[in-house]
């Protein structure tokens, strides 16, 4: 199918032309997916966010490849919900090191209302710091979601994980249903959506292909489709996964790319297992948003320097974040220019 035609925007894949697309020749489906890019991003640039955990472990949820799952005995302690100080620290010093997303995350399988208040004060303050922003705090109510726009959240990160027939070998404490549910209402209060998947879990093609469909078919893309590789940790059931290989995982962030032309496709946890080849190879597919930090919530994370050499030695730079004024905004700021450039005497007095 030529490049030109899956670019459009589109709700109504198929699995069979989506397994279509995983099928091809490894060359043939990174050229259509770096044509469909380049159509609507530049191609060297990258989107980078940060991560912060601010309430660890504990969760009763019992997804298979969570180490914050209550369920599973992986060492990791319990912490409480961060203060909003020690939030905001975090997000400047994430300012300072090139993020311009700032995501907090925290390990709940929906948020308490008594929490709420503390949760939107920071999404306000780091908003106030210049900084996009992005929650995941499990399951949302459509009034906790409205709250949660109010404050100004920019996204809202609630993965689907992997294929409607898959979805029962992981989780079983919430139904895929209670997930679409969530999406529809962080699209009701009008926040972007953040969803993707976890791939190397024991899934088939068909399920990575099923996954991406699911995304691909919403009402409206997400804005941001996290592709997260499996971090197999010690005391989760998953453990001892055999590895997907990385020329799957390369096909399903291509794929990724191909569906959703508009949205920012992120390399996301996994990474501190993969080469520098292999990451080049996601970007040369269509990748074009990374984790920027060490650690994502509990797992390793490459360090910001090694990220930095890396697209360093690419050729990519920094996406940078175009913030939107309003027209009063507009209007002050043409006044200062105007100020400013009389000031530097680049008008001459008419006058005279």
């Amino acid at each position: 199918m030529p490049a030109s035609q899956v670019s459009d925007i589109r709700h109504d894949w198929t699995r069979d032309e989506v397994l279509a697309l995983f099928k091809q020749p490894f060359n043939d489906l990174l050229f259509q997916a770096q044509v469909v890019h380049r159509q609507h991003f530049n191609p060297n640039e990258v989107q980078l966010s940060t991560l912060l955990s601010i309430k660890t472990g504990a969760c009763p949820e019992d997804c298979k490849y969570c180490p914050q799952s209550a369920r599973y005995d992986t060492g990791l302690e319990k912490e409480q919900l961060m203060a909003v100080d020690q939030v905001i620290e975090e997000a400047k010093a994430a300012k300072a090191s090139g993020a311009t997303r700032f995501c907090m995350g925290a390990a709940w399988r929906s948020p308490k209302d008594k929490d709420l208040p503390a949760v939107a004060e920071m999404v306000r303050q780091v908003k106030a710091l210049g900084m996009e922003t992005c929650m995941t705090l499990g399951m949302l109510k459509e009034d906790q979601a409205q709250m949660l726009a109010d404050a100004g959240l920019d996204y809202y990160n609630h993965n689907l994980d992997t294929s409607p027939e898959y979805y029962g070998e992981i989780i079983t404490t919430r139904t895929y249903q209670d997930r679409l549910n969530t999406l529809d209402s962080v699209r009701r209060a009008g926040m972007k959506v953040c969803a993707g998947g976890i791939v190397g879990m024991g899934e088939g093609e068909k399920d990575r292909a099923g996954l991406l469909m699911q995304l691909a078919n919403l009402p409206q893309h997400p804005e941001s489709v996290p592709i997260n590789m499996l971090v197999k940790v010690a005391g989760t059931p998953l453990d001892q996964q055999d590895d997907l290989d990385p020329f799957e995982f390369i096909r399903t962030i291509a794929v990724a790319r191909i569906l959703m032309p508009k949205s920012h496709v992120r390399l996301s946890a996994g990474r501190e297992e993969m080469n520098d080849q292999m990451q080049a190879l996601a970007f040369m597919a269509g990748a074009n948003s990374i984790f920027y930090c060490e650690k994502l919530l509990t797992t390793p994370n490459p360090k910001a320097n090694r990220d930095m050499e890396l697209l360093g030695r690419l050729g990519i730079v920094p996406e940078t974040r175009h913030v939107a004024r309003d027209s009063d905004e507009e209007e002050q700021a043409l006044r200062q220019a105007v100020a400013e450039a009389a000031s530097d005497h680049l008008f001459y007095n008419a006058a005279n």
